[in-house]
């Protein structure tokens, strides 16, 4: 594989200045064209490492990828159906993808090709996968209603909760912690407990689709992400997960459906910030703290941007509908920027 060209690209940003005046740049930079990693759209993409990620997507296929080489380092075929989900077990070479023909598969970078252990319990498509900190338990989430608890060395499922309506949308382990948070169709962020795989907490009812959660690395605090239209919700918001469990912030900004979210890396700048994706084709950055929109990329052309994850301190990959995986780098050069660097 490796890249096609070099080529230059117009890209047009909108900067939000700390005195809330919004600019518009237009650059031409070169960006590098790599061969795609995926014949299709992309439903999700994660880092396994700092060089490598693991996508998938409509072609049914589990690809990781060198992003800093542009090479594919081996394709992963076993699903029936359109890959939806995927969570890499920290320090291995082990991960993990759910796709809508119900089932999750474990694969492992360097072993063979085919999966080495299949979960199979759910009724409709995962939706929904997160690995416990010591990496002894899987959860995984469906639109079934239910959450299964899997015992990742047996494959066995130790425990199952189902709740009426509770269509699961994301799942993500708390680090250090034995709960597992879940947003959901129904406009609810669950907190469960894994002992026994119960809820803990629900926090108070967003007024749109809550598609996707992330948890700092701390497990201090949360961020969820809603569905939306026109500027109508397309939010992400910002929850205390410790004793108050109260909303912290709100980021508004995004007109469609805001898809992903991420905590950056604290070196990036001297406040703490996060991203996110949306359906609009643009990723922001915002100020954590006071929800300020810092730096807005358009990446045109690339439909609905659907997954979003940290690659290392200063790269973020991002994919999307119509165009792939993009790589993303977070530039100081004139205060806080984000520029798209590659395609695959």
């Amino acid at each position: 594989m490796g890249k096609l060209q070099s080529k230059l690209k117009h890209s047009t940003y909108k900067y939000s200045r700390p005195d809330g005046i919004i600019e518009e740049r237009t650059q031409t930079r070169a960006c590098l064209e790599y061969s795609p990693a995926h014949v299709d759209s992309v439903s999700v993409v994660a880092a396994l490492n700092s060089d490598l990620c693991v996508s998938g997507g409509k072609d049914k296929t589990v690809v990781a990828y060198n992003w800093k080489s542009g090479n594919v380092v081996k394709r992963f075929r076993g699903h029936e159906r359109e890959i939806t989900k995927i969570v890499c077990i920290p320090r291995s070479s082990r991960f993990f993808s759910a796709s809508r023909d119900r089932t999750v598969t474990m694969w492992d970078l360097r072993g063979p090709s085919q999966p080495r252990q299949q979960f199979s319990g759910h009724a409709m498509v995962v939706t929904g996968l997160a690995v416990s900190p010591d990496s002894s338990q899987l959860c995984t989430g469906s639109r079934d209603n239910t959450l299964l608890l899997w015992d990742i060395g047996t494959g066995r499922c130790a425990e199952r909760a189902s709740i009426s309506r509770n269509l699961v949308t994301h799942l993500r382990w708390v680090p250090h912690e034995p709960y597992v948070l879940q947003t959901s169709e129904d406009k609810t962020i669950r907190l469960w407990d894994s002992r026994g795989l119960q809820v803990a907490h629900v926090f108070p009812a967003k007024q749109h689709i809550q598609t996707y959660c992330e948890v700092s690395e701390d497990g201090h605090k949360c961020i969820s992400c809603s569905s939306g239209f026109g500027g109508e919700g397309c939010e992400a918001t910002l929850w205390d997960l410790r004793q108050t469990r109260n909303r912290i912030c709100e980021y508004k900004g995004h007109f469609q459906t805001v898809a992903s979210c991420v905590f950056l890396p604290r070196a990036l700048a001297s406040m703490p910030i996060i991203a996110t994706s949306s359906h609009d084709c643009k990723v922001k950055i915002w100020n954590q703290d006071t929800g300020a929109c810092l730096f807005t990329l358009s990446l045109d052309g690339s439909g609905p941007l659907t997954s979003l994850a940290v690659g290392d301190t200063v790269s973020l990959l991002c994919a999307s509908f119509s165009r792939g995986i993009h790589l993303l780098r977070v530039e100081h050069s004139r205060g806080l920027e984000l520029r798209e660097v590659a395609a695959f």
